[in-house]
């Protein structure tokens, strides 16, 4: 007997609004290099995946597996060496996310915004505030997000910081909140009012909130049909109190060529292609020992259809297509974090959409293959298969594949450079 999925509590549910994170248990391993960041996050994997389809139908939100990923030390690995870690390059960030969306696309979402935080304090904190954040990183503690908000039209941000004495109070309402549920510190999209009171001037910062403060409320309501367990819910703050050094310029890291948008779009790439690579893990052994073939092939096995194998051979084409432009996209954000200017950031930022593009139709083409191979058997709701098309459905909708290949042609085209701006 199959089990039907549960919906995500309501607002006004009190198990909608899970307590805080609790304090690091101990202090996480140290990795040293690239390759034992790979082969950690391997190890994770094993351990993520045999309970990834229950926890997504059951909406059950995986704190053991996030104090897991704590403890393992990966959250660290994209702090400088000069700080204290490993300082890993942009690929290997982006396998080791890829590693954990194929066990479990959700996992692999949550601490997308972490590393994102990490990157912006890089780019636009002082050293101090450097310091401060790795520091707290390297001793266990995560980074949610509260950046996007629902209920306009445009882009503006509406969540205002405030001076308050020495320090700052934060108002406002944020929703898609990936990862704040789970989260030691919040990293907030805030607007403050400078300029004059004749000419007052709206200016973006990044407010990195303590999750336990007064006035800070989360409600877990994601109910999206795919990544259901990412904490992608709402934030509310209430007056919160926020100190200066935790304030961290944002749009202004942006008025000179920087690498945080390409390097957050290169995550989001990573995501996809690991939940194309769970699709067409759990689409072989599901043809092998329950598919069976189309009468007119003529075979006895599903495995030895000729068209079965080769929609196979297409899928792992694409997957493979999109892992290769994944790693170039990597060696490109590298570069322009090394040198960047103009024309090695946007170099970055579209070899980044050219990946992010890929990744998109191959994760996509994985999920729905999965059925079309598997056949009416692998929609039964036991099984959960349907979670990796709903992740890489859901996930792709996050920013639109259709001005990725705009930019690429307008970038090849007519030598237009890609904006900068802070897409997530």
């Amino acid at each position: 007997m199959t089990q039907l999925s549960i919906p995500a509590p309501r607002a006004d549910d009190p198990a909608s609004r899970p307590a805080p994170a609790r304090a690091p248990s101990r202090v996480p391993d140290r990795i040293r290099d690239d390759a034992e960041a790979i082969a950690v996050a391997h190890r994770l994997a094993d351990q993520f995946a045999p309970d990834a389809a229950l926890r997504d139908r059951e909406r059950r939100l995986p704190w053991a597996e996030l104090d897991a990923l704590s403890a393992s030390g990966l959250l660290a690995i994209t702090v400088p060496r000069a700080f204290g870690g490993a300082g890993v390059s942009t690929g290997t960030l982006a396998e080791v996310i890829a590693i954990l969306a194929a066990a479990d696309g959700s996992i692999g979402q949550i601490p997308q915004n972490h590393y994102y935080a990490l990157e912006v304090v890089r780019a636009g904190g002082t050293e101090a505030q450097q310091q401060w954040i790795y520091d707290r990183v390297l001793a266990g503690e995560r980074l949610g997000n509260a950046l996007a908000e629902i209920g306009h039209k445009d882009f503006k941000r509406r969540t205002r910081l405030i001076p308050d004495g020495d320090g700052f109070r934060v108002t406002g309402q944020k929703f898609y909140c990936t990862g704040a549920v789970f989260a030691h510190w919040i990293p907030t999209l805030v607007v403050a009012e400078e300029g004059t009171e004749a000419e007052p001037k709206p200016v973006t910062y990044l407010a990195i909130v303590p999750r336990e403060a007064a006035g800070v409320s989360i409600v877990d309501d994601w109910d999206g049909f795919g990544q259901r367990v990412t904490g992608s819910g709402s934030v509310t703050f209430d007056e919160v109190r926020v100190e200066r050094d935790w304030v961290v310029p944002f749009l202004a890291s942006f008025e000179t060529p920087t690498t945080i948008g390409p390097f957050a779009q290169i995550l989001h790439a990573a995501i996809d292609l690991g939940i194309g690579r769970g699709a067409f893990a759990a689409t072989l052994p599901f043809i092998r020992d329950r598919a069976r073939p189309w009468i007119d092939a003529g075979v006895a096995r599903a495995s030895d259809d000729p068209l079965t194998i080769h929609h196979v051979g297409e899928v792992r084409v694409s997957l493979r297509a999109a892992e290769a432009l994944v790693r170039r996209a990597g060696r490109f954000v590298d570069a322009a974090q090394q040198a960047p200017d103009e024309r090695t950031v946007a170099a970055a930022s579209i070899a980044v959409a050219e990946a992010r593009a890929a990744t998109t139709t191959a994760s996509l083409l994985a999920g729905t293959r999965l059925f079309e191979l598997g056949g009416t058997a692998a929609t039964l709701d036991g099984l959960g298969l349907d979670r990796f098309w709903r992740n890489a459905r859901t996930h792709t909708l996050h920013d639109p594949v259709r001005w990725k290949y705009h930019a690429i042609g307008n970038y090849y085209l007519n030598d237009k450079l890609p904006a900068r701006h802070g897409a997530l």
